[in-house]
């Protein structure tokens, strides 16, 4: 439920208002604008009785909310939300931002010269997988804990904020101690145990769409995080699974508008999952940005043909700065910044 109050409602009245809610173990949110003030019920609100809220001298409009995500919902929280990483602002108006890095890390060399070269051709954060979720069992799963020291020293050697994906509860600790923005991966977006856990964190949290998600089950994924007590969530397309087979993935271009309708959150864009072929990133990228996606994060790899997963969808460093050239182009020409 939405309840705004008139624009020169006292003080203490607004505090009567807040306190009668919370009296009804309804979570208030206020939100504070020029002109008015909001308050976000989130709760059981099947009781409460717009009739009696709006005889309220200081109430302006009564308003239910018929989603079943509230924190999320652009209609509790009007202007965008920006979220910190690691001093990056991502989302709003803010510069657009692109991450790359490997798929996996394979050491720390690997990982601080790719490093270099992401940051060299214009990236603003590092991402790499040290636990990697694989579909074969017998892949290769990532170098686990001395992966997340090899980004460590590639972050020490270049400054740049890293990105790594977080798969169980008991590794929560030392994501929280190393990376700066956890991600959490599509095959994971509706583990409800490992979404709660997330949502105690202090470091933000990267939602990518499950395999076959709709978008409101992504939505209320990052309900979850949200109301456990961590608002920094970004949304993170990675292409679903469709009947096509030409691509590894179908990147649903269309979320970026709708997520920015529905909800208040940032959205970035994965082209290397959702394409799957390293001849493709460079156009759904440039896609996403004129869509208005806030940001990229886009598979780099030296050695693509050695790489030791997903060699054939990652850019060399030399193709992954062509794109951010001109992918600045296009959010200059949207009226937005590349970072």
């Amino acid at each position: 439920m939405i309840i705004t109050l008139k624009k020169n409602a006292p003080e203490e009245e607004v505090k009567k208002i807040r306190e009668h809610f919370e009296s009804m173990n309804l979570r208030v949110n206020m939100i504070k604008g020029d002109e008015y003030n909001v308050f976000g019920l989130v709760g059981d609100t099947a009781r409460l009785d717009e009739r009696k809220i709006m005889a309220n001298q200081w109430v302006e409009n009564v308003q239910r909310v018929s989603a079943p995500y509230k924190l999320a919902n652009r209609m509790f929280h009007p202007e965008d939300s920006v979220v910190d990483v690691a001093g990056i602002p991502v989302g709003g108006k803010s510069p657009v931002v692109v991450i790359g890095g490997p798929c996996s890390v394979e050491g720390e060399d690997q990982a601080v010269r790719i490093a270099k070269e992401v940051k060299e051709a214009g990236g603003c954060m590092l991402r790499g997988g040290a636990y990697k979720p694989r579909t074969s069992p017998y892949s290769f799963q990532g170098l686990g804990y001395e992966g997340i020291v090899d980004l460590v020293r590639a972050r020490e050697k270049t400054g740049l904020p890293i990105v790594s994906e977080l798969m169980s509860v008991d590794k929560i600790d030392e994501f929280e101690e190393n990376v700066d923005l956890v991600q959490i991966g599509a095959r994971n977006m509706q583990n409800f145990d490992l979404l709660k856990a997330v949502g105690h964190m202090h470091k933000p949290i990267l939602l990518k769409r499950g395999m076959s998600a709709a978008i409101e089950d992504w939505i209320m994924s990052a309900e979850y995080i949200m109301a456990n007590g961590n608002p920094n969530v970004i949304l993170c397309e990675r292409g679903i699974r469709t009947f096509e087979k030409y691509t590894r993935n179908t990147m649903d271009l269309a979320v970026i508008p709708i997520i920015k309708e529905k909800t208040h959150l940032p959205i970035i864009i994965d082209p290397s999952h959702s394409t799957g072929n390293w001849k493709y990133v460079e156009a759904v990228s440039l896609a996403a940005v004129a869509a208005g996606a806030d940001g990229l994060i886009i598979e780099v790899h030296d050695h693509p043909d050695e790489a030791w997963s997903d060699g054939a969808q990652s850019l060399k460093p030399e193709k992954f700065a062509q794109l951010i050239e001109k992918a600045r182009k296009i959010a200059e020409a949207c009226g937005r910044p590349l970072r």
